[in-house]
């Protein structure tokens, strides 16, 4: 490991400064805790759960199973392409740095400034979504140990989200050596999960319950008020909420050994095994649900994956794995906040957020930027206040966590392509195959954030209304305003990524020269 420290490091340290920064943070996550952190981010069986009851009343089996099957070629196609783009530039700014870089000189401050908010109000909604969702799981789980009589109230679950928030801020303040350590034992509980659901599931459910191979593959069971055919479209959300966070790994680029071949395969092996295990996993399930999927919707557990396991495994047994799948989701909690407060540290110290000058710090000790992560609990906390307002106002919040991460892709990914930049390809390319894959890529992003702004139904009336787009566009509108304010907007003093090697007050401009540079010498030493 000696040796590995000190011929990568250099090198890491090296890439870094040909790309404008200097090496601030310290390397302690090697090439394989970047993996386990990456499937510690994408939390198999706790995201699949969150996701799992937008597709089961669209479509029942058929849903589950040929639904995901259709979407993993399109999710894939995110992943490679956002390897492929780690593999150029690996620095924690991830996807507003690429914006630059990519893009024309007339646009690449103005595209750098809209893809740095969006990534910014993603990544403090996926902390807050699943703190919540830990939140909510484990009133659940108390409900279920008492019968169904106890009820959470939404200020409880609220309180409970506060406390699970700022243990993870405690943690992510603790020296990174920490985190990076803590991946294996949150990769092994990942594999037990998927276990207990592909394997222990089928062998604990009784034979009532399980169904022949016709209805798993072919029966179409609508509970929506829409038609089939778009029922089905909106069963897409499943596979959409639970394959996530595909950049994760990039905002720990700073932190990463090899991070140029790294986190790219980092990317690319965990969302191909993801899509795998959940695919798996919906075969399970669908298997061991029985024929009556309006009991399982509707079951008064409230979530139709738990209502599954409660009938094959018994409370005691149902409670067990649900304690995981919480346990899980607490450790994707930590894994989220470390990869915000880095999003969030690099975003501060090229001058983007409010408050940068005072967010853009590194503790002298533990090399950890402290301040970014409370500030990120900060953000996450204010922004979980609008639960008061009701359930479609945090549903709509949470939305953000798709539609503004597909924002924050899309245009870098784009501009790659568009910007009339030469980009000198990294370690980690597909060639030919680069411009096709992206195309797939963004077409998908496009038609499905639309389709998630649709309503449950087709009528849903003021109370069921989808208010995504009104948040989303809330929130992109006032960082675009924000921009263009006279004298005090962002066009006045945005330049886009500060070089910082060697103290310099370098133009941002040589940035894009120094990436050409970087990513060449790269592509020589592989």
């Amino acid at each position: 490991m000696a040796d590995l420290g000190s011929s990568k490091l250099d090198k890491d340290a090296a890439l870094l400064a040909r790309l404008g920064y200097k090496q601030e943070l310290r390397r302690y996550f090697s090439p394989f805790e970047i993996f386990c952190t990456a499937i510690s981010l994408l939390g198999i069986v706790a995201s699949f759960a969150a996701g799992f009851p937008f597709g089961i009343p669209n479509g029942g089996p058929v849903a589950m199973f040929w639904g995901w099957t259709f979407c993993a070629p399109f999710l894939m196609s995110i992943g490679l392409t956002m390897a492929e783009c780690a593999a150029i530039a690996p620095t924690s700014g991830g996807l507003y740095y690429w914006s630059y870089i990519f893009s024309t000189p007339k646009w690449r401050c103005f595209l750098s400034w809209v893809v740095g908010y969006a990534n910014t109000i993603t990544n403090v909604a996926s902390i807050a979504s699943i703190e919540w969702g830990c939140a909510v799981q484990i009133m659940a789980a108390i409900s279920i140990g008492s019968d169904l009589t106890f009820e959470a109230t939404n200020a409880q679950t609220f309180g409970l989200f506060c406390a699970i928030i700022v243990s993870h801020a405690i943690i992510n303040s603790l020296n990174p050596r920490v985190i990076a350590n803590l991946q294996y034992f949150f990769v092994v509980i990942n594999l037990l999960l998927c276990a207990a659901v592909i394997i222990a599931l089928p062998a604990a459910t009784p034979k009532n319950l399980i169904n022949n191979a016709e209805f798993v593959f072919t029966g179409f069971v609508n509970l929506s008020e829409w038609p089939n055919g778009f029922a089905f479209i909106l069963s897409f959300l499943t596979p959409m909420w639970s394959m996530g966070c595909f950049e994760g790994p990039v905002h720990i680029s700073e932190e990463a050994i090899n991070a140029s071949v790294a986190i790219p395969y980092a990317i690319i092996v965990a969302t191909a095994s993801g899509l795998i295990l959940a695919w798996g996993m919906n075969l399970s399930l669908a298997f061991c649900m029985g024929t009556d999927v309006a009991a399982v919707v509707e079951s008064p557990i409230g979530h139709p994956m738990a209502a599954i396991m409660f009938n094959s495994f018994g409370k005691k047994g149902v409670l067990a794995v649900w304690s995981m799948i919480i346990f899980v989701l607490y450790a994707i909690g930590v894994g989220q906040l470390t990869v915000c407060s880095r999003q969030i540290f690099a975003f501060c110290r090229d001058g983007g957020l409010p408050l940068s000058r005072w967010v853009y710090h590194v503790h002298s000790k533990l090399r950890t930027p402290v301040r970014a992560v409370w500030f990120s609990v900060l953000l996450s906390i204010a922004l979980v206040t609008i639960s008061f307002a009701g359930p479609n106002a945090i549903n709509a919040v949470f939305s953000l966590v798709v539609t503004g991460q597909y924002t924050a892709y899309t245009i870098p990914f784009a501009a790659r392509f568009l910007g009339g930049q030469e980009i000198v390809n990294g370690p980690v390319s597909f060639g030919k195959f680069s411009l096709p894959i992206t195309i797939v890529a963004i077409i998908w992003m496009c038609v499905m954030s639309v389709i998630i702004m649709f309503p449950a139904n087709p009528a849903p009336g003021v109370s069921g209304m989808n208010y995504t787009v009104v948040v989303q566009g809330g929130v992109l509108g006032l960082a675009i305003l924000y921009y263009f304010i006279p004298r005090y907007g962002g066009r006045h003093w945005f330049k886009g990524p500060v070089v910082t090697v060697n103290n310099t007050d370098a133009e941002s401009d040589s940035t894009s020269e120094k990436v050409q540079d970087a990513t060449a010498d790269m592509s020589k030493e592989q």
